[in-house]
């Protein structure tokens, strides 16, 4: 569908050999995120198995670092202004405001009023209505993973379904980039 990041979290069983296949199935073209990781060996251990990217649900420090120390990006969640700036001074490559539907798509552009560099990620309630929406008001990006798992859409016609909801969220935020304002 064209997606360039696949998050799958640390709590799925297995996930370290899912990387492994992953990554010898599709090499470079697609960043692998490991999810909800919460301490340093478990970031180890991910981007040992093919992760370049860690995204824990909080600013934790030790997970940035690792992350850094192996070379991959990390993604820290955060909702208030203060969280962000301690993954920002942690070192944070983006944080992921969660959940962004409780504070709406406005409250990315009062977050990058009073940080211009901060890369935000909403993620928790991001849906084909709303994507633009979160783009348009500063985030460089959107998560929306729980939209792809609709077990009856997906028994009923695999993996074409999700492959169409990829695509159909890439073309939305292609359109939002292109028309989107300019903001600090």
């Amino acid at each position: 569908g064209g997606a360039r990041v696949v998050e799958i979290t640390m709590t799925t069983p297995g996930v370290l050999d899912a990387f492994s296949a992953i990554r010898a199935e599709f090499g470079d073209r697609l960043y692998l995120a490991a999810g909800t990781t919460l301490d340093a060996a478990s970031a180890r251990l991910a981007i040992l198995a093919g992760a370049g990217v860690i995204v824990s649900p909080a600013v934790i420090p030790e997970v940035i670092a690792t992350a850094k120390r192996y070379g991959a990006a990390c993604y820290c969640g955060a909702f208030t202004a203060t969280e962000c700036l301690a993954a920002m001074q942690a070192g944070a490559d983006m944080v992921k405001i969660f959940p962004a539907e409780l504070a709406g798509p406005r409250y990315m552009t009062n977050l990058r009023m009073v940080y211009p560099e901060l890369n935000l990620i909403p993620s928790g309630g991001i849906s084909l209505d709303n994507a633009a929406q979160f783009i348009q008001h500063g985030a460089c990006a959107v998560s929306g993973a729980r939209n792809f798992f609709n077990r009856e859409l997906v028994a009923s016609s695999g993996l074409t379904w999700i492959t169409d909801q990829v695509r159909r969220y890439i073309q939305l935020v292609a359109e939002a980039k292109a028309n989107a304002p300019e903001l600090p």
